[in-house]
């Protein structure tokens, strides 16, 4: 028996109900495309992309390369997530039998070690023996903890180094999986080995930069829309960017107030073309880190100029402590999606193992509105995940009903993987 999927309560109509029908029109060149795409560049090991639906645009607004929240996804496509971890690890090491798991330090955090103990699992029903290999100090020796959600038990096991190769326990994996976004820099103990490091060390928050992401997906957004025949704005964000800047201090201020100018005058450039009547804003935020840290939005540039202490701390703040630096300002994109009996505002998520989409979930927020970050306080996760993997349309429905909404969800996903991909192969190139 399927398992039922919430209601989304979506104004489908103009711009993006023709980009549904062109997508399911189109799929069959679409699969074609990304074949293609993908002989000549590598997928990510695996992503997450956060995903925002306007009614009238269907664009990402984040990448993630260190995703955090498999325990999210249905548990139905388990299967499909075992194949497609089973590529990807060959595709790195086709001789790899054992990984090692590097997780966050969040031992606090249940929601994430529910997602390392998912990932655990899966990378063992992939037939692969696998540790978890912690970097946290005050933890000598192997140490079993209980999770408070699902009752299942994670060792944690103290990464000893001997020349160019890591263990724990005894076991040396072939390949290292990071799933720690490493905002704090590369650790010692992990420079400079002779074992594959998947993903790339370079690609962490400490170094990567969303601006540069979203500069390489302009440019696939661009071949696409050529390819299908759209306009690459209905499913790419505008973006500007701001290199230095010191909210605390002030410093960068006016660079930050031009570009969000500039950038509201190009979004409602693209409103008045569509005859869109909503009002247009940005999201600023950190060039660097996850969490919803160093966010806020702005409908003019008074909001920049105009910011009180409370505001210009709120920005400051990133993961681990570390300080903003730099800004992405990037076309605010509504959200036209609630779910949930309180309606709550609401965005997909969606996630892929290599090149393959394994599902997704929807993020909500009922204290946020359609133009707000949802991944702030109130944020939960709806546990009745998609119901489809996002690869399947059916031209047996119309444009937007669920398997084809989910097979837009993961077309556009699959763009903003491509893009990391490109990126990541720029990061191996040292460009």
């Amino acid at each position: 028996m399927q398992s039922p999927v919430p209601h989304l309560v979506t104004a489908q109509s103009g711009p993006l109900l023709k980009l549904e029908s062109t997508l399911l029109a189109k799929a069959a060149d679409i699969e074609a495309w990304f074949r293609s795409q993908w002989l000549k560049t590598s997928p990510p090991f695996y992503s997450s992309v956060d995903l925002r639906n306007a009614g009238f645009k269907l664009a990402p607004v984040d990448t993630n390369l260190f995703p955090g929240g498999f325990n999210n996804l249905n548990p139905a496509f388990e299967a499909l997530c075992i194949h497609a971890l089973q590529t990807s690890i060959a595709r790195v090491c086709p001789t790899a039998k054992g990984i090692l798991l590097v997780p966050e330090n969040h031992t606090r955090n249940k929601f994430y070690l529910e997602n390392v103990a998912t990932l655990f699992s899966l990378i063992q029903k992939a037939g692969y023996r696998v540790h978890i290999g912690t970097l946290i100090p005050d933890i000598t020796e192997p140490t079993e903890i209980t999770l408070e959600i699902s009752g299942r038990k994670l060792l944690l096991e103290p990464i000893t180094r001997d020349a160019g190769y890591v263990s724990v326990g005894g076991f040396t994996p072939c390949s290292i999986l990071l799933n720690n976004d490493l905002s704090s820099g590369i650790p010692a103990i992990l420079e400079d080995l002779e074992q594959d490091i998947i993903p790339p060390m370079g690609l962490g928050w400490h170094a990567r930069t969303k601006s540069s992401h979203f500069g390489f997906y302009r440019d696939v957004a661009k071949e696409f829309g050529e390819h299908i025949g759209i306009d690459p704005w209905l499913v790419d964000p505008l973006f500007r960017n701001c290199g230095q800047i010191n909210f605390a201090k002030r410093e960068g201020e006016e660079c930050l107030a031009s570009n969000v100018e500039m950038l509201l005058e190009d979004i409602k450039a693209k409103y008045d073309e569509y005859g869109i009547t909503d009002e247009p804003f940005v999201i600023i935020k950190s060039e660097a880190g996850t969490y919803g840290m160093g966010v806020m939005t702005a409908r003019s540039v008074d909001d920049v100029r105009n910011m009180n202490r409370k505001a210009r701390t709120h920005m400051s703040s990133a993961k681990e402590g570390n300080e903003v630096s730099g800004a992405i300002i990037q076309e605010g994109v509504h959200t036209t999606e609630k779910l949930g009996e309180d309606q709550a505002t609401a965005e997909p998520v969606v996630y892929m193992i290599d090149q393959f989409v394994v599902g997704g979930f929807y993020r909500l927020n009922s204290q946020r509105g359609a133009q707000e970050n949802l991944n702030a306080p109130g944020m939960r996760f709806e546990p009745l995940a998609f119901e489809t993997p996002c690869t399947h349309p059916d031209p047996n429905c119309g444009p937007d009903d669920r398997p084809n909404r989910f097979y837009a969800y993961g077309v556009v996903a699959r763009l903003a993987a491509l893009a990391a991909a490109r990126e990541i192969e720029a990061e191996a190139k040292g460009n």
